[in-house]
């Protein structure tokens, strides 16, 4: 499911009037049969973002990682009735059963985030890279005064993430600005319920800064695989998340 800029404009005041989340949330909806989620085709062969991002790398990071944090999240809500997008559980953290929050946190955040990050990224000559145009383009402007204030800001918030976590390009709910914000771990800007208001709203754009998304190919070197990032950046994407 793609949130859009539409829907959070449709949803701020239903969410902000919602205390509970129904019984049976947790619905199994995935094609595998017995898992409530599913890991998402990689949209590309695991070489084709080289040398931005590394084919070892990519192999690692998609087929251990991101299947692992699917595997735990299936495992955390295997026992929880119900049909709700993923997106739903998160931004409603705080109504899941004790037993299962923290797991869903942890590993339906990154779930979540590892299926918008390999969408982030195309291949240079199939539209990763270059620069936005349009809407998206139009919106960053009017926000950050130029794409290249953007992309410096969001550089260097990326590069300033103590530890594990993410940078984001997000359609903020507060205000409907575009912002650049970081979360620890696999936190992300749909946890309303972990998050100061500032930080939420719809991610546009995510970037993996947990040292297993670079370090096989970088070493220490975050500030190199950060600028490099930007070849392969999939702004049509990004565009279609904005609505």
């Amino acid at each position: 499911m793609m949130i859009t800029r539409r829907d959070v404009l449709k949803k701020t005041a239903l969410l902000s009037a919602a205390t509970t989340i129904a019984p049976g949330i947790l619905r199994a909806q995935a094609a595998e049969e017995g898992n409530a989620f599913s890991m998402i085709p990689l949209p590309y062969p695991e070489d084709a973002l080289e040398p931005a991002i590394d084919t070892r790398t990519m192999n690692i990071h998609y087929h251990k990682h991101y299947a692992g944090y699917v595997r735990k999240l299936n495992a955390a809500v295997k026992d929880v009735p119900g049909s709700p997008s993923l997106e739903d559980v998160l931004a409603h953290l705080s109504d899941l059963p004790e037993g299962t929050r923290v797991s869903v946190r942890n590993n339906g955040g990154g779930t979540y985030n590892h299926s918008l990050f390999w969408k982030s990224m195309a291949p240079p000559l199939e539209g990763g890279g270059g620069i936005p145009e349009g809407d998206l383009a139009a919106k960053i402007r009017k926000d950050f005064g130029s794409v290249e204030a953007m992309q410096s800001e969001f550089s260097q918030v990326a590069g300033s993430v103590f530890g594990s976590g993410w940078a984001w390009l997000i359609l903020r709910e507060k205000d409907g600005k575009l912002a650049v914000v970081s979360t620890s771990n696999q936190d992300n800007p749909l946890m309303k319920s972990i998050l100061e208001p500032e930080q939420q709203g719809v991610p546009l754009l995510g970037l993996d800064v947990w040292e297993h998304a670079y370090y096989l190919h970088y070493q220490n070197r975050r500030s190199d695989y950060i600028s490099n990032w930007w070849k392969v950046v999939n702004w049509n994407e990004a565009a279609a998340r904005l609505g």
